[in-house]
């Protein structure tokens, strides 16, 4: 009897809180900012547990196999991992709320880090695959904890939203990569091979990512724009004028995930091959690193600026501009001559960006055209095709270069790119 009186005493104290927030407008923007820093203060440790893990395995996988033929399947495996987690973490989102689904993500990817590191130790390539597969998950939760900060954001500050979180991603996908060494010393000191430090590192970033998503993020954005949906859509029905028209735009989730698709196949297909490209023509590791260090700058960094961009100007103008720097990028990379640092740190400055201005008014459209109720499984969905498509960029880019050129797969992304500017068009008159 005690039990059900705490039972029902919990559920009209949620209840309560639930509606302090709907008739609160000033709450909700307060818990909208709180929301936005703890994101923010996840993607940190998100940011340095992916970059730190995709930094060496190719090099574990090149030293457990013992040839450096299968070296990218590290890459095809988390990436087609983080494909399939971000559908899981969008449905527990959906249904638990943003806390339960980041969090079990980040865990998850945390898990899989410290598989690789028992693989390397066991020298198990099964593990290490599997263990890939599973370390995907925190990549696609990493991507997904965008859409946390837009929950409780209205339209003019839903762009600035993302742009916030993808800067902090920045500090710690820089600060990754510099911890490689001091991370490959600390393995060795505990007696495991040292390409396992950043697997340490990443193990531990993802872990504490969720963590602070686990105790920080209540109460839950989501759970809180559902209950305010709930209640604008009685008002709706007393007023007996639902409009479905306004709660899902099914054009809109179409042209947000096709522009968000283009920009990551053309990004990392050209991305991919930058490196090959470079070593082939006598560039040092030191210069390859300079190139894609300004080109991951490029991708997060100008988040400052482009959610207030997008929210100024639309979410249409900054895509077909991605397009044009998307264009413009590889037709650099395409007229430079191989010998020319300048040119191709040029060229990589310009891919990142164009994919920044893609994803940053991508991801906005998909917010504005979803409703709350539909809106985390949604963009699961959506992100799958992300990652899958980034999956068939580096896999494709390979095959063009082989049988043809990098300047060949450079113009051919420049040119696809465009198609940016007719499936914008398009959306324009759907309107």
């Amino acid at each position: 009897m005690m039990a059900e009186i705490q039972h029902v005493s919990k559920l009209e104290s949620e209840s309560d809180l639930l509606q302090s927030y709907i008739n609160s407008p000033a709450k909700r923007n307060a818990l909208y900012k709180r929301t936005l820093f703890i994101v923010s203060l996840s993607q940190v440790f998100g940011g340095a547990g992916l970059a730190a893990g995709v930094t060496v395995g190719a090099l574990l996988a090149q030293q457990l196999l013992g040839t450096d033929a299968y070296a990218g399947l590290p890459t095809a495996l988390f990436t087609l991992g983080s494909a399939g987690a971000a559908l899981l973490v969008g449905r527990l989102s959906q249904r638990f709320g943003r806390r339960i689904g980041l969090t079990s993500g980040f865990i998850i990817g945390g898990l899989g880090a410290i598989g690789v590191i028992l693989a390397a130790i066991l020298n198990s390539i099964i593990l290490l695959f599997a263990s890939l597969l599973i370390y995907g998950a925190g990549t696609a939760t990493n991507l997904q904890a965008r859409y946390a900060g837009t929950d409780l954001a209205n339209k003019k500050q839903r762009a600035t939203a993302v742009s916030m979180t993808m800067v902090f991603t920045t500090f710690g996908a820089v600060a990754g990569p510099n911890l490689v060494n001091v991370m490959g010393d600390f393995a060795r000191s505990i007696g495991v091979p040292a390409l396992t430090g950043p697997f340490i590192l990443s193990a531990a970033a993802y872990i504490l990512a969720g963590l602070v998503l686990f105790f920080m993020l209540r109460p839950d954005p989501l759970l809180i724009a559902n209950a305010i949906e709930a209640d604008n859509q009685q008002k709706l029905i007393a007023e007996h004028s639902p409009n479905q028209e306004q709660l899902e735009n099914k054009s809109g989730i179409i042209v947000g995930a096709t522009i968000m698709v283009l920009t990551q196949i053309v990004m990392v297909a050209i991305m991919t091959m930058t490196p090959v490209h470079m070593r082939h023509h006598g560039h040092g590791l030191g210069e390859v690193g300079l190139v894609i260090g300004f080109h991951i700058a490029a991708m997060y960094l100008p988040s400052l600026v482009t959610g207030v961009l997008v929210d100024k100007f639309g979410q249409t103008a900054i895509a077909m501009a991605s397009g044009a720097i998307l264009l413009l990028a590889g037709l650099v990379s395409a007229i430079a001559p191989g010998d020319s640092l300048l040119l191709l740190v040029i060229a990589l400055i310009l891919l990142g960006l164009g994919w920044n201005f893609g994803l940053i008014s991508g991801t906005a459209l998909i917010v504005d055209a979803t409703s709350p109720s539909t809106r985390a499984k949604i963009q699961g969905t959506v992100d799958v095709f992300i990652a899958l498509s980034g999956a068939a960029g580096g896999a494709l880019s390979g095959m063009i270069v082989a049988g043809s050129s990098y300047p060949t797969l450079s113009f051919i992304g420049g040119i696809l790119s465009l198609l940016l500017i007719p499936v914008v068009i398009w959306s324009v008159k759907q309107k």
